[in-house]
């Protein structure tokens, strides 16, 4: 796959990056690489959740049934959990298939494969447990 050529582009959700190089000409062969370096195919590293990697490959399933095996892609997670890897993974493969065919716009827009989600963890306060819960109030 390195010397190929190739879309890239980068999805986020919560604290999760996923990087996508996304090769033309290919065969369905999704590799997924850890931060830690640990290189699986998509299915193994989604393989016990199958919401999840249906929720990752949905642009593609969005476009055609044939569409997810027209491409091999490279994968890159950092950070967060198994849920945002699969929404960080979503939008990163619908940027990157814009890229290769704007045309697609039209298509995956409307089922909002492109809005990145903004809702992340809300900051602790000072004076508080967590982000609202705050300590046990005693009227004596």
């Amino acid at each position: 796959m390195a010397n190929k050529e190739y879309n890239y582009a980068i999805g986020r959700r919560k604290e999760t990056s996923a990087v996508v190089k996304l090769y033309a000409k290919g065969t369905g062969d999704f590799q997924v690489t850890t931060a830690k370096g640990v290189q699986k195919s998509m299915q193994d590293y989604f393989g016990w959740n199958l919401y999840l990697l249906d929720n990752a490959l949905a642009p593609f399933a969005t476009l055609g049934a044939d569409m997810a095996k027209k491409f091999d892609a490279a994968i890159k997670i950092c950070g967060g959990g198994i849920a945002g890897q699969s929404d960080a993974i979503k939008l990163a493969f619908a940027r990157a298939l814009i890229e290769w065919n704007p045309e697609f716009r039209l298509t995956l827009k409307p089922f909002g494969l492109l809005k990145r989600d903004p809702r992340v963890k809300e900051r602790k306060k000072p004076g508080l447990k967590k982000a609202r819960k705050s300590p046990t109030w005693s009227k004596r």
